[in-house]
C-alpha cells in the first residue's frame, strides 16, 4: 500500500511538475490518468514512485485560481495566490486592456492588485506609460515604478505574507524581476524585439519562488491575450471595481450599459466619475461574454 504525502506544486511543464514536499525535497511528478487540472501552487497529495518520482493523486482545497479561458481552452496561471502583480514597460509597448483583462481576473478571485511599471531608464517612453496607467492608479490600483536591472527594492516592500504572481506581456521583463527579487533564480531573459515593438518568450513554464521566508513569488509565461469566458455579465460587472456603486441604480434590470436611457454607468461617465477608457474596456469583454455564450451548446 502506497502512502500519500502533502506538497505544494513549485513548477509546471504541461503535464509534468515538480513538487516541494515539507521536509524540502522535491518530487518530479505527473498525474493520475489522463486529464492534467493542476497548477503552479497547489497543494497536493502525491505517491513516491521512486526517490526523486512520484505520482499527483489528490488535489487539495484551493483558496484562489487564476486562469484565463477563451471559447477553445483553459489556461491555468497560479494557485492559492494572494496577489496579482502586473508588468508593464515604457519598452515594448503595452495594452492597457490587457492589464483590465487580468485585474477582472483578480477581482474574481479576490486577489490584491499592483502594477509594476518597469524600465522606467528609458525616459522618452515614461510619459506614455504613465499616462495609460493613469486610470488604474486613480481607481486606487498600485502603480510601483522601477528599472529591475538597476533597483527593484521599491516592489520588496508588498512581497512579504503574500504569494505574489507576475503577469504581462513578453519582453517586459518579468523574469529579471525575479532575478533582482531572488537570488540565484537564475531565471532566463531575453530582449524585445525592437522592429516587431513586441517581447519574445523567455519564461515558457510557470514556477514558483521562495523569497525571504514568508513571501512566495510566482514567474508566468508572457501572454498577448488574457480571455475571461469563465466570467458571467454579473460577474464582469463587479470586477469593474468603478461600475460596483452604479449597479442596480440604472433605469432598466437589465440595463448594458451600452446605450440605454437612464443608465447610471453613462451618467457617471459623463460626468467624469468612470474614465472612458475603462469603460470602452468594459464594454468589449461584454461582447466577448456575449459571442461566447452564443457558441457555448445550451446544457
Amino acid at each position: 500500500m502506497h502512502t500519500s504525502v502533502e506538497g505544494t506544486i513549485f513548477a509546471a511543464f504541461g503535464r509534468h511538475y515538480e513538487i516541494v514536499l515539507a521536509d524540502g525535497s522535491r518530487l518530479s511528478c505527473f498525474p493520475r490518468g489522463k486529464r492534467s487540472l493542476y497548477a503552479c501552487g497547489d497543494r497536493v497529495l502525491v505517491e513516491r514512485s521512486g526517490a526523486d518520482q512520484g505520482v499527483i493523486v489528490r488535489l487539495l482545497e484551493r483558496h484562489s485560481l487564476l486562469f484565463r479561458r477563451d471559447e477553445w481552452r483553459e489556461k491555468l496561471i497560479a494557485a492559492n495566490s494572494t496577489q496579482i502583480l502586473i508588468v508593464v514597460a515604457t519598452e515594448p509597448s503595452f495594452s492597457d486592456e490587457l492589464i483590465s483583462r487580468c485585474i477582472a481576473a483578480a477581482e474574481s478571485q479576490g486577489l490584491k492588485v499592483a502594477i509594476v511599471l518597469n524600465k522606467i531608464d528609458i525616459e522618452t517612453q515614461l510619459p506614455h506609460a504613465r499616462q495609460l496607467l493613469a486610470p488604474f492608479r486613480r481607481l486606487g490600483y498600485p502603480v510601483i515604478e522601477l528599472s529591475a536591472l538597476h533597483d527593484a527594492a521599491a516592489l520588496k516592500a508588498l512581497l512579504p505574507g503574500e504569494t505574489s504572481v507576475l503577469v504581462g506581456q513578453s519582453g517586459m521583463g518579468k523574469s529579471t524581476l525575479v532575478n533582482a527579487l531572488v537570488p540565484n533564480a537564475r531565471a532566463t531573459t531575453r530582449e524585445h524585439s525592437i522592429v516587431l515593438d513586441s517581447g519574445k518568450h523567455a519564461t515558457t513554464h510557470t514556477r514558483m519562488y521562495q523569497v525571504d521566508g514568508n513571501a512566495r513569488l510566482i514567474d508566468s509565461p508572457g501572454m498577448q491575450v488574457f480571455g475571461l469566458a469563465q466570467l458571467s455579465l454579473g460577474g464582469l460587472e463587479q470586477a469593474f471595481v468603478e461600475l460596483r456603486p452604479m449597479l442596480g441604480r440604472c433605469r432598466f434590470r437589465d440595463c448594458r450599459h451600452a446605450a440605454e436611457p437612464g443608465c447610471a454607468v453613462i451618467e457617471a461617465a459623463g460626468r467624469g466619475e468612470i474614465d472612458r477608457r475603462r469603460l470602452d474596456h468594459f464594454r468589449a469583454l461584454q461582447q466577448e461574454l456575449d459571442a461566447d455564450s452564443r457558441l457555448r451548446p445550451a446544457s
